[in-house]
């Protein structure tokens, strides 16, 4: 009896140890520390924490996601909460989320609040559009889930495809840096132009390209002066937007585009949203293919994930 006595204390004992070791604190973006108490129903607000998610080998716990979630594809199999920047608590409570994450600037802002009023523990990630950045998108997002361990081995694939980069920049390297302009379309009524700030600019610095919009932070709205001014030689865009002016052909009747250096050859790069839009584990390989496509290939050029 005695023997059988001791064998369940040490069991009480070890699953006690791991009971307490399921609560921990997380800081998140905002500096603030967030207690964690289960990882068993997350809910993704954004594409990239869905992608970080599933690379962490924590997927099978992901109940819900955004509607920009769609890779890996196995995501897509989730029920959508909306769109990262249209969110309501209701829907997002109604799947029974024990921990919510999603980018710091994820909006409305009250939702954040309504969901941490009703007990979620609610992490968000920083979206600096950098390599820092990616890493520390990648170990807030580990730490949440208590993969810390898995977020390093992840932070370290990132720097393998970094190194990879820069071999292949410095085996091919051009005499001089292309400019390049990253234009926002949604649809020809919904046009912008991204300078130093957005994301998409960011992977193409990375990729050795010259931001040719000059003096714009963030998104503005497109107009003809602003594109001929810019003087691109290659224009990058999003997939799902070129579809929405008509493809390449609608691009070059947008206002401004046909009189550039790049319209005028045709030198346009359209990439997954998600693989150029979002600093993460893949951004090395984001960087590498866009360099790929606007060194080394004539006209246009499509690059997926």
């Amino acid at each position: 009896m005695r023997k059988w006595r001791r064998r369940l204390l040490l069991l009480l004992g070890v699953f006690g140890a791991l009971a307490s070791a399921q609560s921990y604190r997380v800081v998140d973006a905002r500096g603030k520390g967030v207690e964690v108490r289960s990882v068993e129903r997350i809910v993704s607000l954004d594409g990239i924490t869905t992608e970080i998610l599933f690379a962490l080998g924590v997927g099978e716990r992901v109940v819900g996601r955004d509607d920009s979630s769609y890779y890996p594809p196995e995501a897509q199999r989730l029920p959508s909460v909306g769109y990262q920047f249209r969110l309501s608590a209701e829907g997002i409570l109604s799947l029974k989320p024990t921990l919510v994450i999603g980018r710091e600037d994820v909006r409305p802002k009250e939702v954040v609040e309504q969901l941490e009023r009703a007990g979620v523990a609610v992490v968000l990630v920083p979206t600096e559009p950098s390599v820092e950045g990616a890493k520390a998108k990648i170990r807030t997002v580990a730490q949440a889930v208590g993969r810390v361990e898995q977020g390093e081995a992840l932070v370290r694939a990132l720097e393998r495809d970094l190194l990879l980069l820069r071999a292949f920049q410095a085996q091919h390297a051009a005499k001089g840096k292309l400019r390049a302009l990253f234009l926002y379309l949604r649809g020809p009524g919904t046009t912008y132009v991204c300078g130093e700030g957005s994301t998409p600019v960011g992977v193409m610095a990375l990729a050795g390209l010259e931001n040719a919009a000059q003096g714009i932070r963030e998104c503005k709205p497109m107009t003809a002066e602003s594109v001929v001014a810019a003087r691109p030689e290659v224009i990058v865009v999003f997939k799902k937007g070129l579809e929405s002016v008509g493809g390449l052909e609608g691009l070059l009747k947008l206002p401004g585009v046909a009189q550039t250096p790049a319209g005028q050859k045709r030198k346009v790069v359209a990439m997954d949203d998600l693989y150029l839009g979002s600093f993460g584990p893949r951004a090395g390989r984001a960087a590498l293919d866009l360099f790929r496509a606007a060194y080394l290939q004539e006209g246009f050029v499509e690059v997926g994930p």
